[in-house]
């Protein structure tokens, strides 16, 4: 049985746009201020089926990142086209969208009833607007009546607005933090980040006691292509260079652009085998790629790996990153265009 409704006077609307001002700009931690929104309009708006969904840019779509009530469960890992149903049009459109009876509106996509046997009643749709950009929508499903009045949606509407000031401000802090860790160049995490990821490797490594790998590499007479071709191809390079290390390796593991034409990777788990294994594949798809045919410079680049396993052959970041080290200059002196393990 659903709980009354409480009454939505003044005080009690300013005392939860407060709290909730006061929580936006007192954490870092924006999903609280998120959830507080979500569990303040479960609490008191009472619907069925309540959701936030938010804009992938990437991909083109929305998808449910919080979803409460019956069919929660159902709807957490669907994506929503632009456009597509009630939330889309309302995204789209950038307007507050209220249906009393959903199957009597052409733009309702019964879809998810069928699939579910849920029967979408009433719909209400805010859209998350920060500075002219749609960032999202609060969906609320089978709400009573009394909800369609205009200072009960007003209010939804402001909380839509704080919730995308928070949803923005998690971006933005997002961005900064980002650009602390990635070097600007390859978009690969950069050598003082890389010493907080060997960190927590050796602390899950040790935890769980698995092995993981570091793989040192060094571009063999990089120089030459600035000297010939100038920087700004050289920066272009070591771009395309980055992505064949980030298409060769898994989701789990670190590429790390170290410093010039020197990169690390980590590998989670892995011995020296499976290492070796990735690395020689890295090597030849890095030997078989003629970088700018277009402008017919006709660039080839070979590199020089070493590899060092934790806890095999070294327990410390200062150790692991040094062996690893130790054996690509090994391959160096050898003539470079190889993979050298580590030897204690």
């Amino acid at each position: 049985m659903k709980s009354e409704i409480f009454e939505l006077n003044d005080a009690t609307q300013n005392k939860v746009l407060r709290n909730i001002g006061k929580a936006l700009t007192s954490t870092l931690d924006q999903q609280k201020v998120l959830n507080m929104i979500m569990e303040f309009i479960g609490n008191y708006y009472q619907p069925e089926n309540w959701s936030l969904l938010l804009l992938d840019e990437e991909k083109f779509d929305m998808y449910f990142a919080i979803a409460v009530g019956k069919t929660s469960d159902l709807i957490k890992e669907k994506r929503l086209q632009i456009g597509q149903g009630i939330a889309g049009w309302s995204l789209t459109n950038r307007k507050t969208v209220l249906i009393r009876d959903a199957y009597e509106d052409e733009r309702f996509n019964p879809a998810f009833d069928k699939e579910s046997g849920f029967i979408t009643e009433s719909i209400i749709c805010v859209p998350l607007i920060n500075q002219g950009k749609a960032l999202g929508i609060i969906e609320l499903i089978n709400i009573r009546k009394i909800f369609f009045e205009k200072p009960y949606i007003q209010l939804l509407e402001t909380l839509a607005d704080f919730a995308a000031i928070a949803i923005e401000n998690s971006r933005y802090i997002s961005r900064i933090k980002e650009v602390s860790i990635k070097d600007d160049c390859t978009n690969l995490y950069n050598s003082r980040h890389m010493i907080e990821l060997l960190e927590i490797e050796i602390q899950r490594a040790t935890r769980e006691k698995k092995k993981f790998a570091v793989v040192f590499l060094d571009l063999d007479h990089f120089k030459n292509v600035n000297d010939n071709y100038g920087h700004i191809v050289g920066s272009q390079l070591l771009r395309e260079i980055a992505n064949i290390l980030l298409r060769n390796i898994r989701t789990s593991d670190w590429g790390i652009r170290y410093g010039g034409d020197e990169f690390v990777l980590i590998l989670p788990g892995m011995d020296k085998e499976n290492a070796y294994k990735l690395t020689k594949r890295i090597r030849e798809d890095l030997n078989s790629t003629t970088f700018f045919q277009k402008e017919n410079y006709n660039i080839k680049v070979t590199a020089s790996f070493g590899i060092a396993v934790f806890p095999d052959d070294a327990s410390t970041i200062d150790d692991i990153i040094k062996m690893s080290d130790h054996a690509m200059y090994d391959v160096k002196k050898r003539g470079r265009d190889n993979i050298q393990l580590a030897v204690k």
